[in-house]
């Protein structure tokens, strides 16, 4: 895809349309790779931004229970002795 590089201030860049905005998931930064004679522009995804002070409320509310028991009752541990 051809695109045109404009002014913008000092510097130079790029436009992206909202139809490629969208598909890629491109919101407000995206990670810039150089690459043997190439540019790869490639969202920066951070399915997990957020967890960890959702972690500490989920903490301070108690609510952080094991789902899962983390040893099962048929479990034989002897065997990785």
């Amino acid at each position: 895809m051809e695109v045109s590089v404009i002014k913008i201030g000092n510097s130079r860049g790029i436009r992206f349309s909202k139809t490629i905005l969208e598909k890629y998931n491109i919101k407000d930064k995206v990670d810039l790779i150089l690459e043997k004679g190439k540019i790869i522009i490639q969202p920066i995804n951070t399915p997990r931004k957020g967890w960890e002070e959702s972690f500490k409320q989920m903490n301070e509310n108690e609510e952080d229970e094991l789902l899962i028991n983390d040893v099962f009752e048929d479990e034989n541990l002897e065997e990785w002795n």
